[in-house]
Formats: C-alpha cells, sequence, structure tokens
C-alpha cells in the first residue's frame, strides 16, 4: 500500500486552476481500484492519497501523470507500506508480511 502524501508547490490559485483535471483524474483511478481514499491537508498545503495494487514504479507513474503535476503546482513524497494491521472496515486492504 501506498501513501501520496501532495505538496503544492505554487500559490493556490495556480492549484484551483488544475482541480477539476486533478479531479477526473482522481475519477479515473478510483474506477480501476487504486486509489482507496484521498483527500487535503489542513492546513491546505498539499493533499493525501492511500494506493493499493500496484507496484511502487507503478504507482510513481500514476503520480507523474497527476494534471498537478503535469501544471507543475504539485511534488509527491511516496511512502510504501504494508498495511498488516486495520479496523474492521478496512479488513479487505489487509496485508501480510512477505515471507
Amino acid at each position: 500500500m501506498f501513501v501520496m502524501e501532495l505538496m503544492y508547490t505554487a500559490p493556490i490559485e495556480d492549484v484551483e486552476e488544475q482541480m477539476d483535471a486533478h479531479i477526473a483524474w482522481l475519477d479515473e483511478h478510483y474506477a480501476s481500484g487504486v486509489f482507496l481514499a484521498s483527500g487535503r491537508k489542513v492546513p491546505r498545503e498539499g493533499g493525501v492519497i492511500l494506493a493499493r495494487g500496484v507496484s511502487r514504479a507503478e504507482v510513481e507513474t500514476i503520480a507523474a501523470g497527476d494534471p498537478f503535476v503535469v501544471a507543475g503546482v504539485c511534488a509527491y513524497r511516496i511512502t510504501e507500506f504494508i498495511a498488516t494491521k486495520t479496523s474492521s472496515d478496512l479488513a479487505a486492504v489487509r496485508e501480510s508480511l512477505p515471507l
């Protein structure tokens, strides 16, 4: 599983100009089953996406295709982790440690 942390690198007005395209990009990856959750940081300096079911290389390619990145208004920090413990609501995404 991956935590994709977005950090805005441009004024919020420039980010807002790309918001519709960014939301369409999010919708595409929710539909494919890769994205599990997303939202804005508080304070509004970026966002966070939880992703799964792809390799690190694939998640990096997905991030590079974000309209925010293409427009130069954000950068990503991607952290991989193994979700070995979850709430019962997230049991379907629970992972096992590699042998």
